[in-house]
């Protein structure tokens, strides 16, 4: 049978570089899969990638997989994510031009730009918030709550449009990226020190504390326990069936992404909430990925 990983709390350095994750922060100028190239490099494992790429100009919060972890990606891709940017206005805003900007909050419609990884067909995304911070003269700070996949600079470009001087994006930084924060993130140079630091002296403390355990990735979905011997029976590609689940979080909606986990907090595998209350037979969770 397939042992369980160790639980997140007592795993050492070896296990969680094959099971982590680096909440990184991302510098101007190289792509965001370069950034993970070389994490991969610094840190020698075998597999690593990123989560909500972000353009070479762009910096903030680019949350590293490392390993396994690698299989979580869809869950932090599709995670919330905020934005401070400089809005640069072509003119001197009119007055009413706050109320404007309210405007793009909820649904807007919004056509990806020309240099995008993705179809530029039309499509809907939702703005949960944006804050003016500050505005000298023309440029106005915003941060910015929305739904991943968001343009923010089509949506400044738009705000422009709307206002009436035209605007673009002149500075752009992520400050989260659901459920990591700019509170944790670390630059690769705190990363390089803190392995040298360990393969040198062997103290775990200062590199525990940059490369954290994968379930942190996923920590913002909602959660499904299950017992230890239907985790083993689930790395094995067995469906979650209601006998092994110990405890569901509540208003876990039907068809929603949901982490499964061991009571003692290990991940075992991302699926889909196929349940309803009261189930005592049958699936409770289709799978998407096993993380054992």
């Amino acid at each position: 049978m397939t042992p369980l990983r160790t639980p997140p709390t007592e795993r050492d350095i070896k296990e969680l570089l094959t099971f982590g994750v680096v909440n990184l922060d991302k510098p101007a100028g190289p792509t965001s899969h370069q950034v993970s190239t070389w994490v991969r490099g610094l840190t020698g494992v075998d597999r690593s990638g990123h989560a909500g790429t972000l353009d070479p100009e762009v910096t903030g919060c680019l949350p590293v997989l490392l390993g396994d972890a690698t299989r979580t990606a869809t869950a932090l891709t599709a995670g919330d994510k905020v934005y401070v940017a400089i809005l640069e206005l072509h003119d001197e805003p009119p007055e009413g031009w706050r109320v404007i900007i309210d405007r793009f909050t909820g649904e807007i419609y919004q056509r990806p730009p020309r240099k995008s990884a993705v179809s530029r067909s039309l499509r809907t995304r939702t703005i949960h918030s944006i804050d003016v911070l500050e505005r000298d003269g023309r440029r106005v700070l915003i941060e910015v709550s929305c739904e991943a996949g968001t343009y923010i600079r089509k949506l400044c470009h738009d705000i422009g449009l709307a206002i009436g001087t035209g605007g673009h994006m002149a500075s752009l930084r992520r400050i989260e990226s659901q459920p990591f924060d700019d509170r944790s993130l670390v630059t690769l140079h705190d990363l390089a020190d803190a392995l040298a630091f360990w393969e040198d002296d062997g103290d775990e403390t200062a590199l525990k504390a940059i490369i954290r355990p994968a379930e942190e990735a996923i920590a913002h979905l909602p959660s499904v326990t299950v017992a230890a011997d239907a985790a083993t029976e689930i790395a094995h590609g067995a469906p979650v069936y209601a006998p092994g689940v110990l405890d569901i979080d509540e208003q876990i909606e039907a068809g929603e992404l949901v982490a499964c986990v061991t009571p003692a907090g290990v991940a075992v595998c991302l699926g889909h909430y196929v349940g309803e209350p009261g189930q005592t037979h049958g699936v409770v969770v289709e799978l998407e990925r096993v993380l054992l």
